[in-house]
């Protein structure tokens, strides 16, 4: 279901997948079946999105974001792709940012460019991303910090 007021310029859009108003895709970007991608969302060209994968209002996914199955985007989740931005000046490649599958991501994070995080990941709302963080970890705060291991994505 794509809605009527959404701009979705990709043909590589998985069976079931909703984008609703206000979101722009485009014309390279992948996106897998039965994702839910959220109004006022914008999905840049080199960004590939897996299977199941819920994206709430507000997120701007930028070149070079890989996203797995079965993740978690919160609300407002800013990513980056440039660690040294300057008006008018464009890296050779953007950095590679990779959410592996299961990961939750929470409201208002931070994700610096070019960090790996791991599957079934937990990250608290507000957090800022400075490094990658290993498999079955909640993290939080600023800048995000280990706080325990997760058993079972709990």
């Amino acid at each position: 279901m794509i809605h009527p007021l959404a701009d979705v310029q990709s043909e590589s859009i998985g069976e079931g997948t909703s984008i609703w108003q206000f979101s722009i895709v485009l014309p390279l970007a992948q996106i897998g079946k039965s994702c839910n991608i959220n109004a006022h969302c914008f999905v840049e060209n080199d960004v590939i999105i897996g299977n199941n994968v819920t994206i709430k209002c507000g997120v701007y996914l930028w070149d070079g974001l890989r996203i797995g199955n079965n993740v978690f985007i919160g609300p407002n989740v800013t990513f980056i792709n440039d660690n040294f931005p300057r008006s008018k000046e464009y890296p050779v490649e953007f950095q590679k940012t990779i959410i592996h599958d299961g990961a939750s991501v929470g409201a208002g994070s931070v994700i610096l460019g070019g960090i790996t995080i791991g599957k079934n990941v937990m990250i608290g709302a507000g957090s800022v991303v400075t490094k990658n963080i290993p498999d079955n970890e909640l993290w939080f705060g600023n800048p995000a910090k280990f706080i325990r291991k997760i058993d079972n994505g709990q």
